[in-house]
């Protein structure tokens, strides 16, 4: 099984994208705990017009990155891994696994309490660090596992992208909402009669975001919808779609996300951190995270196979895809993320909990998941076929 270009230089620039992440992550931990630490804390809190920079980076920058998920997703539903049924099912499976046995453990936990709206934190999965740890094995990696880790990650994050907008929405102003999707009928339009010039897709795509923005739906749902009314034609690099997929990944993978790992995880951690992760909450989270990610990613899968549904590659084991599993426990950007939508009237004290929650599942997760992967694969390295 052959990569194409496009998968390739995606990997590629996902798997340099997380260990930038992991880098920035531990720097930023380290500086809000350091002497430094009010003039730090307070610089991400400083207000521009109306909003604070962590809120203009995680409603404003992080559009962006739904911009490109929405792309790749595009891309992977003509051309790619999701473009067959019999293709897609699997990491298709495996992702709605992902998704509802990590929120049943934690609702399990939480469910009739006040932080029951937390449920969606662990049923996401950060695609560069997943595939930041996955590139440090090598080539004793088989292309279907990269692959089937990168499809599932994408559907997780679509998955994510539907939670936010159906459960983390308060009011909504129809009128602005209304504006919005008719500025992406105009798109649409566009697109339908061939203009392939990004410029006014872009100018569009701003004014719907301040749209959605006033709209009381997360305005970064607009990333993902301008995605699909950008023209995608016959995919090559001469197409919009491409070009801007392209033009993307850099800025997201080395910009926008670590801005987004730096702001968000600049936590002053207290003497007495440990007290909060005997909450539901925390608990529910790591237990998602770390437990309910590969039971769920791996059942899903087994049961597709089993009904006929999907079959598993020939390269796969299935110890292969608990691995997987495992490094789909790292929630980290979308599981912050989604922290910040369902605890925001609940208090600081609750979202700093649950970040640390979070921080540390991930890790457990992605280190759990390194070295289950290092020893399953170790006898099984890529080889090349010989006729």
């Amino acid at each position: 099984m052959k990569l194409t270009k496009t998968f390739k230089a995606f990997f590629e620039s996902e798997k340099a994208g997380g260990l930038l992440l992991l880098f920035v992550t531990i720097l930023s931990l380290l500086l809000a705990n350091s002497p430094v630490q009010t003039g730090y804390i307070a610089f991400w809190e400083t207000n521009i017009g109306s909003h604070s920079i962590t809120h203009w980076i995680n409603d404003g920058l992080m559009a962006i990155f739904f911009l490109l998920i929405g792309l790749e997703l595009e891309r992977e539903m003509y051309q790619g891994e999701l473009s067959s049924i019999q293709n897609a099912a699997l990491p298709i499976f495996g992702a709605l696994g992902g998704m509802v046995v990590p929120a049943g453990i934690f609702l399990l936990l939480n469910f009739g309490t006040s932080t029951q709206n937390g449920a969606g934190i662990p049923m996401a999965t950060d695609i560069a660090f997943a595939i930041g740890i996955l590139s440090l094995l090598g080539n004793r990696v088989p292309t279907s596992l990269k692959v089937f880790l990168t499809a599932l990650a994408v559907i997780d994050d679509l998955g994510a992208i539907v939670v936010i907008a159906i459960f983390y929405t308060d009011t909504i102003a129809y009128m602005n909402l209304f504006i919005a999707f008719a500025i992406m009928g105009g798109l649409f339009i566009l697109n339908r009669r061939k203009v392939h010039s990004l410029i006014p897709y872009l100018i569009g795509g701003a004014a719907m975001w301040y749209f959605m923005l006033n709209s009381g739906v997360h305005a970064t749902i607009t990333g993902v919808l301008l995605a699909f009314v950008i023209p995608f034609g016959n995919g090559d690099k001469k197409t919009s779609s491409y070009r801007l997929q392209h033009f993307l990944h850099k800025p997201v993978a080395f910009f926008i996300l670590p801005l987004f790992a730096i702001a968000n995880t600049c936590i002053a951690i207290k003497s007495d951190w440990y007290e909060g992760l005997n909450h539901p909450n925390t608990i529910g989270i790591m237990l998602g995270l770390v437990v309910g990610k590969p039971l769920g990613i791996w059942l899903f899968s087994f049961l597709a196979v089993s009904l006929g549904i999907c079959k598993l590659p020939r390269d796969l084991k299935w110890s292969s895809i608990v691995g997987a599993g495992m490094l789909g426990g790292i929630g980290f950007t979308m599981s912050i993320f989604i922290t910040l939508l369902a605890f925001k009237n609940d208090g600081e004290e609750v979202i700093i909990y649950s970040k640390i929650a979070i921080l540390i599942a991930s890790f457990i997760a992605g280190t759990v998941g390194f070295l289950w992967l290092k020893f399953s694969l170790k006898s099984g390295k890529a080889k090349k076929t010989t006729k």
